[in-house]
């Protein structure tokens, strides 16, 4: 795991910035909005609404807006 998260710091310059969310580990939150992009805060407001209290939260969780 150190080797491997060691290669994508090495090499992230050359990386387009996209992220495919389906590949990002649990522990890697910080990457979400970038597998979203300009809709991430949109899906944040969205869940505050339909979903303020978290229940769907499995997998890369998009957390809702606090109020």
């Amino acid at each position: 795991m150190h080797w491997a998260r060691g290669l994508f710091a090495a090499t992230a310059s050359h990386a387009t910035g996209g992220v495919y969310v389906n590949f990002m580990p649990e522990d890697e939150t910080e990457r979400l909005p970038g597998a979203y992009g300009n809709n991430y805060a949109r899906l944040a407001a969205l869940k505050a609404i339909y979903d303020p209290d978290n229940l769907f939260r499995l997998n890369q969780n998009v957390k809702p807006i606090s109020s």
